[in-house]
């Protein structure tokens, strides 16, 4: 837990007292448009020390890591090694990217009807943001395409050896899914399948087909974007 002084309050007490509530009342007015990322982090770290200047911190935070992003990218290991961020500024750090993920997957979860390639990209793509890992996630469906469940199969990529064919057709099974779209992400970014993918996606695909269950698609996932196989004409079987 941060340390911060406890006793009485001084003359640097006061200006920065005062200094916390014009940012603060900044914020309430305009939101975030204005402000320098240093300036950002110094308003967010108000709430993990009660007291003194988190303006240093925050400009050691950007300088040691570069940018915004990669701040809350940062593990925990290594922001706690910054002068002036203890354990709750690191804690506070991390929650923001994974509320704002679940944030969006929220909104997402609000139209659960899938008609197209596109919705089913913008559906999935919240799952993805900020993780530091491949992930495969499959959504289920019935014939309406109305999303049943979305579940994550695997960390480690499409290729991996924990993305089991088995474990995809039973889990479509379970929720008596007529359709399963598959999903995973590039860290790269790029938004082009490679043989692997093609070659598992042919593979999950006979396996559910077994069974009646249609692969409706397979979306790759990047930074920002999506594409598709059935928007882009790629073999799902």
């Amino acid at each position: 837990m941060d340390e911060t002084p406890r006793g009485p309050k001084n003359e640097n007490e006061s200006i920065h007292g005062g200094h916390r509530a014009r940012l603060k009342r900044r914020f309430l007015a305009h939101g975030l448009d204005g402000f320098d990322d240093h300036t950002i982090l110094e308003l967010l770290l108000f709430h993990a020390v009660p007291r003194g200047d988190t303006n240093p911190a925050a400009h050691a935070l950007l300088a040691r890591f570069g940018s915004l992003a990669d701040v809350f990218d940062a593990p925990v290991s290594e922001l706690t090694k910054v002068a002036g961020v203890g354990e709750a500024s690191a804690l506070l750090i991390k929650l923001v990217p994974q509320i704002a993920r679940r944030h969006l997957i929220s909104r997402a979860a609000d139209d659960k009807t899938l008609p197209s390639p596109r919705a089913a990209g913008e559906y999935i793509l919240p799952y993805f943001f900020g993780e530091r890992d491949e992930v495969v996630y499959m959504i289920c469906l019935d014939d309406r395409r109305k999303v049943l469940a979305t579940r994550l199969i695997s960390r480690g990529g499409i290729n991996s050896a924990n993305v089991s064919a088995r474990k995809i057709v039973e889990t479509a099974l379970s929720l008596n899914a007529s359709r399963v779209i598959l999903a995973h992400n590039h860290l790269s970014g790029a938004l082009i399948p490679s043989r692997e993918d093609i070659a598992a996606t042919k593979r999950v695909s006979a396996a559910l087909r077994a069974v009646d269950i249609t692969l409706d698609d397979h979306i790759i996932a990047g930074i920002r974007d999506f594409m598709t196989f059935a928007d882009n004409g790629v073999p799902l079987e």
